[in-house]
C-alpha cells in the first residue's frame, strides 16, 4: 500500500478497535471523539457494528434497565473530571461489562500520574479496570481499558484534522510572561524560542506529547520514516517531541517509506486566518451557518426545502439538520473537495452541475438555465427531489451540500462579510501610508458609529460591524503592524495613547450591549450584559490589547519570513504575502536553499554525530523537498483559502512531491479571537 493510501485508510482503521467492542452496548462518547467519528462515517458505523444506543459523555446520562454493557470513548486522561463522569454514569446504570477507550496512550497516563519509571504492562489502565468493577458493584464483572488513537478526521484525501487538539494554539508573549513568573530571575527565558517542554504546565506537556504520539502512530501504520522540520516555537516543541518519541526509534530503523513533516505555527500569520477572502464559498458557509452542537468544524444545514413544510415557529427544530460531512457518496465527496479548494464561482457552478446531473438521472423535470448561479436557482433544483423518496435518499449528500451553498449565498449576514473585506483592504493600504497609531484611529469611528446590539458573530444579519468583527479587524492590523509601521519610542507612546482611546470606546460599546455573544461572554467572564460592570469590561479589554501586542511581535525571531506585508511602490498597491506561501516557495525553490527559519529537528545519536562531524567536514542537512511525500502540519488551524494556495504553489513548482495537509482545526475568522483572547493556551482541558 502506498503511504498516501495508508493515510486515507488510517483514521477508519483506528475505529476498528472500538467497533469490535460495541456489539449490544450503549456507547458514551465525548464531543472530540464524536467529531472524529462524524468525518469517518458517523453513528451508522457504530449501529452497523451492533451498538444499541449512542449517548453524550455526561453525568446526566445513563444506561437503561436492560442495557448491561457500556463502551466509553474519550479524548482525555482517565482521572479527575473524566473519571468522575464515568463513575456517575455507571452509578446510575446496571452495567456488568464496561469497556473504556482513551485517545491518550498509557505512557502519557504514567506522566499524568507523575510516574517517571518505565513500568511493565499497563498498570494505570489495570487500576482503572478495578475501579470500574468497584463502581459496577461486583469485582467479578468485566472491565477493559485500552488506548485507541481515534483523533483523525479525514475532511478530504489531502486534509486531515485532529479535533481532539482543536484548542491547542501556539503561545504568545503574554504566555511567556506567565511561564517566567514561576521561574527564578536568573533562569527566565528571553524569548518563546528558548522555552522547552519541561517548563510548560503538565496539561500542555500532555497535549503536546499526545499529539506527537498520534502522529507517530500514523507513521507506524504507513511504514514511514520522517524528517521533521519546524517554523515557530510551538512547532519546534512538537517536532522535537516527535523526533525523540521512544517508539519512533524502532519504527525509523525498519520503515520502508520516507516523508518530510513541516510544522508551522499559526500565530506567525494571523492576517490570513482572520481575513474575509471574497473568493471562497466554504469559508462563507462555515461563518454564516450555525455550528453543529459540540462540533468545531461542521455546520447545520436547514433541510426544510426538502419537505413541504412551511417555515413557522411551531416546526422550528423538528427536522434533523444536514451537514457537510458526506462520507457515503463518491459524488458528494468530490463535490465537497471542489467546494473546499475552488474559487467561489467555480464551486457554485460545480454545485449546480451536480444537482442538474442528479435530477437528470432520476428523470426529474429540470429547467436548465445558464449564466450566473443564484441561491434561488439551487433551491429550485433541490426542491425537485422532495416528492421522490428514492431520489432523495440516493442523492442526499449532494442535496445537503447544495442547500449549504444556497443558504450561505442568500444569508442576511453576507453584507457584513463584504463590509469586513472592504475595511481590511482599506487598512492594508493605510498601513503603508501612515503609522500604526493613525491606522488604529481609523477604527475609532467604526466603534463609535455602530448601534448597540449583541456584538455577535455572522450568524445574525445586518451590515453593521459587531464587537466581534471589530476584534477580528484589530487582529488583522496587529498581525502586520510590526513590519508595516516600524516605529521608535515616540511612536510607541503615540500608539499607547490611541490604544487607550480604543479601550475606552470599546468599553462604552460593551456596556451598551443588549446581549453578549459567546466570545464576549468568554472574554469578560459574565453571561449577560446586566452582570457587566465598566471596570470588568475595561480590564478584559486591557488584556485583549496586551495579547494583540504579542501578536505584533510573533515573527520577531524569524530572519527570512519576518514580513507578510509588501508596501505600495507607487504603481502597485500594498499587498499581503501569506507566510505559508513564502515557506512553500522556499521549500520548493529549485536551488534547494538552506533556510534558517525552517529548522530541522532530529533525534538520536546518529544525528548528533552528524552535527559533530559537520564542524570538520561538509555534511548535507536534510531538506523538506528531498522526499516524495510532504506533510504540512499547521498548529492552530488552516483556512480553506490556504488549502487552495497550497495546491496552487505545489502545482506551479511541479516538484513531484505530494503534499498532505494536517491541522488542529479548519478556521473561520471568528475562531481566532476565541483562540487568542479566551483560551487558556498554557492549560488546555485534558479532562482532569
Amino acid at each position: 500500500m502506498l503511504p498516501t493510501d495508508g493515510v486515507m485508510c488510517f483514521p477508519g482503521q483506528t475505529w476498528e478497535k472500538v467497533l469490535s467492542k460495541v456489539k449490544k452496548a450503549v456507547v458514551f462518547m465525548d464531543d472530540r471523539c464524536s467529531e472524529s467519528l462524524h468525518w469517518n462515517g458517523g453513528a451508522a458505523l457504530l449501529f452497523e457494528a451492533g451498538a444499541r444506543n449512542i449517548k453524550q459523555f455526561s453525568s446526566f446520562e445513563a444506561g437503561g434497565q436492560n442495557e448491561p454493557k457500556a463502551v466509553f470513548v474519550v479524548s482525555t486522561v482517565l482521572k479527575g473530571k473524566t473519571a468522575d463522569i464515568i463513575k456517575d454514569i455507571i452509578s446510575l446504570s446496571r452495567f456488568q461489562y464496561c469497556v473504556v477507550f482513551t485517545t491518550i496512550p498509557h505512557s502519557i497516563h504514567l506522566l499524568a500520574n507523575n510516574v517517571t519509571a518505565d513500568l511493565e504492562g499497563n498498570p494505570v489502565f489495570e487500576q482503572f479496570e478495578e475501579k470500574l468493577c468497584e463502581w459496577m458493584g461486583d469485582m467479578n464483572y468485566t472491565a477493559e481499558v485500552m488506548h485507541a488513537p481515534v483523533v483523525f478526521a479525514p475532511l478530504t484525501q489531502h486534509l486531515h484534522l485532529l479535533p481532539a487538539f482543536s484548542d491547542l494554539f501556539p503561545l504568545l508573549e503574554v504566555d511567556l510572561q506567565s511561564i517566567n513568573e514561576k521561574r527564578p530571575e536568573k533562569r527566565r527565558f528571553g524569548s518563546l524560542m528558548d522555552v522547552d517542554t519541561h517548563s510548560l504546565s503538565p496539561e500542555l506537556q500532555i497535549q503536546i506529547k499526545s499529539l506527537a504520539s498520534a502522529i507517530n502512530t500514523l507513521f507506524e501504520f504507513i511504514g514511514t520514516r520522517e524528517e521533521s522540520f519546524s517554523v515557530g516555537p510551538m512547532s519546534r516543541l512538537i517536532a522535537g517531541e516527535l523526533a525523540s518519541h521512544p517508539q519512533a526509534k524502532n519504527r525509523r530503523k525498519s520503515a520502508p517509506n520516507k516523508a518530510s513533516v513541516v510544522f508551522i505555527d499559526r500565530t506567525l500569520d494571523l492576517t490570513g486566518a482572520v481575513g474575509h477572502h471574497g473568493d471562497c464559498l466554504v469559508e462563507k458557509i462555515l461563518s454564516v451557518l450555525p455550528q453543529l452542537p459540540g462540533h468545531v468544524t461542521d455546520v447545520q444545514v436547514d433541510m426544510l426545502e426538502l419537505t413541504h413544510l412551511k417555515q413557522t415557529i411551531d416546526n422550528k427544530g423538528i427536522l434533523a439538520p444536514g451537514c457537510l460531512a458526506q462520507n457515503q457518496s463518491a459524488n458528494a465527496r468530490l463535490l465537497w473537495e471542489t467546494m473546499l479548494v475552488a474559487k467561489q464561482k467555480e464551486a457554485v457552478m460545480e454545485v449546480r452541475r451536480q444537482l442538474v446531473e442528479a435530477a437528470s438521472k432520476e428523470n426529474l423535470p429540470i429547467k436548465m438555465s445558464l449564466g450566473r448561479v443564484t441561491a434561488e436557482q439551487l433551491c429550485s433544483y433541490v426542491q425537485l427531489f422532495r416528492d421522490s423518496w428514492g431520489a432523495l435518499e440516493s442523492h442526499s449528500g449532494v442535496l445537503q451540500l447544495g442547500l449549504a451553498a444556497a443558504q450561505a449565498l442568500r444569508h442576511p449576514a453576507l453584507p457584513r462579510w463584504d463590509a469586513c473585506l472592504a475595511f481590511e483592504r482599506l487598512l492594508l493600504q493605510a498601513l503603508g501610508d501612515s503609522d500604526l497609531a493613525e491606522v488604529l484611529k481609523q477604527l475609532l469611528p467604526l466603534i463609535k458609529s455602530s448601534e448597540p446590539g449583541t456584538g455577535s458573530d455572522y450568524s445574525s444579519g445586518s451590515g453593521e460591524l459587531s464587537v466581534d468583527d471589530l476584534l477580528v479587524l484589530l487582529v488583522y492590523v496587529y498581525s502586520m503592524a510590526q513590519e508595516a509601521c516600524p516605529g521608535g519610542a515616540e511612536q510607541e507612546k503615540h500608539v499607547e495613547k490611541v490604544e487607550n482611546e480604543l479601550i475606552g470606546a470599546l468599553t462604552l460599546r460593551l456596556t451598551q450591549q443588549t446581549s453578549l455573544s459567546p466570545l464576549l461572554q468568554e472574554i469578560t467572564g459574565v453571561s449577560g450584559p446586566e452582570e457587566l460592570t465598566v471596570e470588568r469590561a475595561h480590564s478584559a479589554l486591557e488584556n485583549v490589547f496586551e495579547t494583540l501586542r504579542g501578536v505584533c511581535h510573533a515573527r520577531d525571531h524569524l530572519k527570512h519570513f519576518s514580513s507578510v506585508y509588501t508596501p505600495s511602490d507607487g504603481p502597485h498597491q500594498a499587498t499581503y504575502r501569506p507566510l505559508l506561501k513564502q515557506v512553500l516557495e522556499e521549500i520548493f525553490h529549485p536551488d534547494r536553499r538552506e533556510c534558517p527559519d525552517v529548522e530541522h529537528m532530529s533525534g538520536g545519536l546518529t544525528d548528533l554525530l552528524k552535527t559533530g562531524f559537520s564542524m570538520f567536514m561538509k555534511v548535507t542537512r536534510p531538506h523538506p523537498s528531498d522526499l516524495p511525500l510532504l506533510f504540512l502540519f499547521l498548529v492552530g488551524g488552516v483556512t480553506p483559502s490556504e488549502l487552495r494556495l497550497i495546491r496552487e504553489v505545489v502545482s506551479t513548482h511541479k516538484s513531484g512531491t505530494q503534499v498532505l495537509v494536517m491541522s488542529t482545526r479548519l478556521l473561520r475568522p471568528s475562531d481566532v479571537p476565541h483562540l487568542l483572547f479566551s483560551t487558556d493556551r498554557l492549560k488546555p482541558d485534558i479532562g482532569v
